[in-house]
């Protein structure tokens, strides 16, 4: 599988960006994805997951209700809708897949996540 993110940029705080990964070979349909960030200087951490089906997602608690993953089978791409964007959101954000086939509750940890797209920045401005 190899992935391609975009959809970053600069946006005022309390905006909205949509995030995009395209996803390339046959394993995407059955694979976890999962989106993460990393801000200057710090760890990159998990933002959220889904599993394989789209019925399970998992935020981390400062995005919950402000961000959605979502995923399309039939086009290879997940997404990750970030509404009300904050300054403190600004990081380049990467998505990355589980290579474990049929996980049904996506793991909100760097372990598993072997897969990685190139990286897209997000900047939000105060």
């Amino acid at each position: 599988v190899q992935l391609q993110a975009s959809g970053g940029g600069l946006v005022q705080g309390g905006g909205s960006l949509r995030l995009s990964c395209a996803a390339s070979g046959r394993l995407f349909s059955s694979n976890a994805m999962a989106w993460f960030r990393q801000a200057p200087g710090k760890e990159r951490d998990i933002v959220a997951a889904i599993n394989w089906s789209g019925a399970v997602t998992n935020y981390q608690d400062s995005v919950k209700g402000r961000f959605t993953i979502s995923r399309d089978s039939a086009k290879n791409t997940l997404y990750l809708q970030m509404n009300s964007l904050k300054p403190e959101d600004t990081a380049v954000y990467y998505c990355a897949a589980d290579p474990r086939p049929y996980i049904t509750v996506p793991s909100m940890a760097l372990g598993p996540y072997d897969v990685w797209g190139q990286g897209t920045l997000v900047t939000v401005s105060s």
